[in-house]
């Protein structure tokens, strides 16, 4: 069965946006934007809110801008043909290989992991993930640590009303001093 994936970096207080809604990242790394590509190799299909899916779509026109270096255009070439499913009551139009979601989070997750498709599914955003964790639907965190503290924002855990318990299945520590963590939901 595909697994459910939610990935992101973080700051060391666990925020992914701080309160000025910037993202709560260190300058541009190439260690860690290889890291994020191989990543995204094992992704069948991405689920995305609408903020995320909104930021992304610079992607799906990326590869005609000719100030790309040669990882932008690899991830380009990763990210545009990926399946793509956009949760959001506002939108009624998508780009690309996106398609606007026809049923809730876990009635799209179930039909998802019932195709026959290989790679993870992966989620992206922090609403749309804190839904899915509310629903026990996530089978693995996936953190990129960032080593910064920004006091507050949008957090990457949601505030769950149960516990979680997790098995560390990787870690890795980048020259920057970003800690990538991989947790399975231990079930």
């Amino acid at each position: 069965m595909r697994r459910v994936t939610y990935s992101m970096g973080v700051s060391l207080d666990g925020y992914i946006v701080d309160p000025d809604g910037n993202i709560a990242s260190p300058p541009p790394d190439e260690e860690i934007f290889r890291f994020v590509i191989d990543e995204a190799r094992d992704v069948g299909v991405h689920l995305l809110g609408r903020r995320l899916y909104e930021t992304m779509l610079y992607w799906e026109t990326a590869d005609q801008d000719p100030t790309l270096d040669e990882s932008e255009r690899e991830w380009t070439s990763i990210w545009k043909p990926l399946p793509k499913v956009v949760f959001s009551t506002t939108l009624s139009v998508v780009e690309g290989a996106a398609r606007l979601a026809t049923g809730g989070l876990a009635e799209e997750i179930e039909r998802l992991r019932a195709e026959p498709e290989t790679g993870d599914i992966a989620i992206g955003g922090a609403t749309l993930a804190a839904e899915a964790a509310a629903l026990g639907l996530i089978d693995e965190y996936r953190v990129r640590v960032y080593p910064v503290l920004v006091g507050g924002g949008i957090p990457f855990f949601p505030h769950n009303r149960h516990r979680v318990d997790l098995e560390l299945v990787e870690s890795h520590r980048f020259t920057s001093g970003v800690l990538s963590l991989r947790y399975r939901v231990a079930r």
